[in-house]
């Protein structure tokens, strides 16, 4: 099985051009398609080989920055320090994809063949090579073939050095940061120096380190946090002599000049990654006797959970004690603690335990409290049982399950004997009898006809640990050789594992082991830890599991409600949620409910004449910001207050008039803020159930057999008015101005051996680029590509405009602009163009409804329904909430649906799925069917334009079939939408 991948999500593309628009007016380079300003566009020849060369200034690098941060919503940049640029993206959105990605889209724009690869472990360099092998083909396929040459540094393999240095094509080294940061220029600690910083006979006396300075090489730093934060490797960095760094990770520490953010909350509510639920697993608190846990051991004293009183209340809480504590005074007098004394603690290193009332406790033991191997195994059959459901859920769509245990000792899992030979461990044992009662289960039956429990139970589950060097299975820390040996065999794994050819489906992994792998099938992750875990293993082990699920081809289900994570925790719903935000909040920079002075900078309005898009921009966003501290909308902290939340949720923000255009984005951008993270409650997951009568109504029958129809759509095209209104708009086009060029003039200041040379700048100016010595751009063929527009068409729509003088003034720009405005132009008479037909033989059956199985969380987003064709209707959003709670309530509305995923109408765009369908009672004797679609706006250029061409198809597809049902879109107010449709005058104008 071969993973497939998409090269339109437009979240990716957006990360990519966020990169490559870094280096906007840099000289173009010569392709298959184009030839422009030469080969050797974007390279420089050294004396050691071929290096990228930049021919951009600090300043247009930073107004290039500004105008990529401003679009993004992103701070701004006042000035570079250094050419460091971040991008952030949630664990499991693709992120190495995108930076492979970028490379190629770097040389096809600019020229630039040399990249580094930074990585922090031998976990994440052995993923990067794995990314490499199997995005190839895809990449290949949509850069014209490009070749792209990539390794592993290895330094006893110091010939591939001197190819990346030679070589003209890309080249992408990968190399760990431990193998070039130790001593750099102490001719003394020459021997104790990295193999890279000394000189090699094999390379004539140079370093290699010097063969990868002169290329000036991109550098690509993967997960950052974990790899320059000291200045030991930030000096590494910068030995290598780059011509920038583009620093990709979840969890940015330092956070120079930050050009992409997706974050955990925009990956989680824009469905790029699966939906997390919780499901609890701890004893219940009775609190009638002693309860003591051991948490921690440090020298002299030691941390315990026990049961304090205060204030009449009892509440689990951490202590710190110390030889010689009495618990009952530490408990608050609870008469249950009485004679309860610290009697001994021993902080030796592997004996780490305290002697209490009588009782020896290690950490992790506990008195008065489940035993917690019983809590472990309630844990893994859990796990099992989550797993088998879904397996009965998803096996028939080609989807295998997987579940992942992160466990402390591997020889919970995997042990020997006193002669070495291996024998299966605790939770190994637990997990095999708790399998084996649950297949016998009835419901099971159709997942297990003809097994044999004892053979294929051995099958279904294994360990991947480290080895020493006699094959035993061994702890570590993740950093080691035998470490390497299995992070190789897990990535070899990977796509063998999606297979239903392989038997493996529960996977156990040393919890130190948890960066660096995760499988898009993990569906399932559980924790069999002594505690309930710090912040990077809570959140790197979800990390695990939370990208979208591939079906047996290699694709991605786009289905959301087939991907979910389930999260056995061993603490309450609650407190995991608020954990991890808080943590996330530590860890990422994001505060939850914080409004800066860029907040709102990057919103837009369509504007009615021009259709452009107007932003709000950094001035009128911090002049925003300030009038919401004003209203004290935000306190000192820069976090939304609870008066902002009331405001917000009953619709009174106080905005100022001037921003009225941006009204409604504004709104929606403080709804997202203050938003929790979007986790569900796995305890309160329901199965959703057929509401028959529903179904079987008269009402819901004609509903459906007006909207039920599909049908297929045509594309007829009038180039002639095609170029005619891009000859106007290209017409109207802001005059193109020349390039400029900046001189200056520095004096040396001073002269220091340690500092070298101050500089002071003495004089600088401006002037015209009059004399362009480069070939010009073959502008025809650069359009064509853009626009998939003929040769022929593109000529004419250039000698028509008449601003050829432009192009020669700044070929880059005004390619850019020109086609822009062919885009623009296209969309609208492609709208126009399209004609849908109805096809009266292919419908979608009513017995479909019978074949959706649903979950939904109580309380979370669900509402209770007797209208629709489910007990529950199923909500994604607080808008279509109201929507749902006020169809149910309102006497008017006699059915309703939300419309299933697989209600699809086809579009030039992509395949779109309206939100709602609707009968409603007018005054008694009319009935109005209505198609909805909900979005958080009402205005129609707010919309992402492909959102807006969905709904304009959608309009045609239901006008073609022709059934009386009206289209609405879009609405985010159910009370003006009904009051609108009941009105006497709807549908009078048209």
């Amino acid at each position: 099985m071969k993973l497939q991948f998409q090269s339109d999500l437009s979240y990716q593309l957006r990360a990519i051009d966020s990169v490559v628009n870094v280096f906007q007016g840099q000289p173009i380079r010569q392709s298959n398609f184009t030839v422009s300003y030469g080969e050797d566009a974007g390279l420089i020849q050294t004396a050691l080989g071929i290096g990228n060369r930049l021919d951009l200034t600090e300043e247009e690098i930073l107004k290039n920055v500004q105008e990529v941060q401003i679009k993004n919503g992103l701070p701004r940049s006042e000035n570079l320090k250094g050419m460091n640029f971040t991008i952030e993206m949630e664990t499991g959105t693709g992120k190495t994809y995108v930076y492979l990605r970028s490379i190629y889209e770097l040389h096809q724009k600019y020229g630039f063949t040399k990249f580094v690869v930074v990585v922090p472990s031998v976990a994440i360099r052995e993923g990067v090579y794995k990314s490499l092998q199997i995005t190839e083909l895809h990449l290949k396929s949509l850069y014209d073939n490009q070749t792209l040459e990539y390794f592993i540094y290895d330094s006893d393999k110091l010939d591939r050095v001197r190819n990346f240095a030679t070589a003209t094509t890309i080249q992408v080294m990968i190399i760990n940061i431990d193998a070039f940061r130790k001593s750099f220029e102490d001719p003394e600690k020459e021997d104790k120096a990295n193999v890279i910083h000394r000189p090699n006979d094999r390379l004539n006396g140079y370093k290699p380190i010097e063969f990868i300075q002169q290329t000036n090489p991109i550098v690509i730093i993967d997960e950052p946090q974990s790899v320059d934060t000291t200045e030991k490797s930030k000096e590494a960095i910068a030995s290598l002599n780059p011509l920038c760094t583009l620093r990709y990770s979840a969890t940015h520490i330092d956070k120079y000049n930050m050009i992409y953010r997706l974050d955990a909350v925009d990956a989680y509510n824009e469905r790029l990654v699966k939906k997390i639920e919780v499901i609890s697993i701890r004893s219940e608190e009775s609190f009638n006797q002693p309860y003591i846990k051991l948490v921690e051991v440090k020298e002299r004293k030691a941390k315990i959970e026990l049961d304090v009183e205060t204030k009449g209340n009892v509440k689990r809480t951490t202590k710190t004690v110390k030889y010689g504590d009495d618990l009952f005074d530490i408990s608050g007098e609870r008469e249950l603690y009485r004679n309860y004394i610290i009697e001994q603690i021993d902080w030796t290193s592997g004996n780490e335990s305290i002697e209490v009332g009588g009782y020896l406790l290690k950490i992790g033991d506990a008195i008065g409290d489940i035993d917690d191997d019983t809590i472990k195994r309630y844990q893994i059959r859990q796990t099992i049982e989550e797993h088998l459901d879904k397996e009965l859920r998803l096996n028939p769509r080609g989807i295998k399950v997987l579940s992942l245990f992160f466990i402390d000792k591997v020889a919970n899992y995997r042990d020997y004997d006193k002669d070495g030979n291996p024998i299966k461990g605790k939770y190994a044992l637990m997990f095999e009898e708790e399998y084996k009662k649950l297949i016998k289960k009835p419901k099971y039956h159709t997942l297990f006809k003809e097994i044999d429990d004892d053979i294929d139970v051995e099958k279904i589950h294994n360990g991947y640990f480290a080895q020493d060097k006699k094959g035993k299975l061994k702890d570590t820390k993740g950093n080691t050789q035998a470490d390497t040996d299995i992070y190789s065999l897990i990535m070899k794994d990977k796509e063998k594992l999606l297979s239903f050819n392989e038997p493996l489906r529960f996977i156990f992994s040393h919890s130190a082991l948890r960066e660096g792998w995760d499988n898009p099938n993990v569906f399932q992750i559980c924790t069999l830890k002594d505690s309930s875990g710090t912040y990077v293993s809570r959140r790197q082990e979800i990390g695990r599991g939370l990208r979208l699920a591939v079906n047996q081809n290699g694709e991605r289900e786009a289905d959301y409600s087939v991907n979910t994570l389930t999260v056995m925790a061993n603490e309450s719903y609650e407190d995991f949620v608020t954990n991890l935000q808080k943590e996330i909040e530590e860890e990422t920079g994001i505060t939850f409910g914080k409004i800066e002075k860029h907040t709102f900078a990057h919103l837009v309005y369509s504007h009615k004449e021009t259709d452009g898009a107007v932003q709000l921009g950094y001035d009128l966003s911090k002049k925003l910001y300030e009038h919401f501290k004003e209203k004290d909308y935000i306190n000192e902290k820069d976090k939304a207050t609870t008066l902002l939340k009331e405001a917000i949720e009953n619709y009174t923000v106080d905005i100022p008039e001037e921003f009225q255009p941006w009204n409604k984005a504004i709104m929606i951008e403080l709804k997202r803020i203050t938003e929790r993270l979007p986790i569900k409650d796995g305890s309160k997951k329901k199965k959703v159930k057929l509401n028959k009568a529903v179904i079987d109504s008269k009402e819901f029958i004609e509903l459906w057999d007006k909207i039920k129809y599909k049908t297929v759509y045509s594309i007829q095209f009038d180039s002639e008015e095609l170029i005619k209104k891009a000859v106007n708009s290209i017409q109207g086009m802001k005059k193109i101005e020349k390039v400029r060029v900046i001189s200056r003039k520095d004096a040396i200041s001073s002269m220091d051996r340690l500092t070298g040379l101050d500089t002071v700048t003495v004089k600088e100016g401006v002037k015209d680029y009059v004399s362009i010595r480069h070939t010009l751009p073959d502008v025809i063929t650069e359009l064509q590509n853009r626009t998939n527009l003929t040769r022929k068409t593109i000529v004419r729509i250039l000698t028509g405009s008449k601003r050829l003088e432009d192009f020669k003034n700044s070929p880059q720009k005004f390619i850019d602009e020109v086609s822009k405005l062919i885009l623009r132009e296209m969309k609208f008479i492609l709208q126009d163009g399209i004609k849908y037909y109805k096809m009266d033989d292919e419908f979608y059956a009513v017995e479909l409804f019978q074949n959706q199985e649903l979950l939904a969380y109580l309380n979370d987003n669900a509402v209770e329904s007797t209208k629709s064709p489910y007990d529950h209707v199923i909500y994604d959003s607080d808008i279509e909430e109201s929507f749902a709670k006020r169809f149910e309530s309102d006497e008017n509305v006699k059915v309703y649906v939300k419309l299933p995923n697989w209600f699809k109408i086809d579009t030039p765009v992509g395949s779109y799925n309206p939100d709602w369908a609707v009968v409603i009672n007018k005054e008694g004797v009319e009935k109005l069917y209505f198609v909805i679609e909900t979005k958080g706006t009402d205005i129609f250029g707010f919309l992402r334009p492909e959102e807006q061409s969905k709904i304009a198809f959608a309009r045609k597809h239901f006008k073609a079939i022709n059934t009386d049902v009206t289209f609405e879109g879009p609405e985010n107010d159910v009370g003006d939408f009904l009051l609108r449709v009941s009105s006497s005058n709807y549908g009078k104008n048209g």
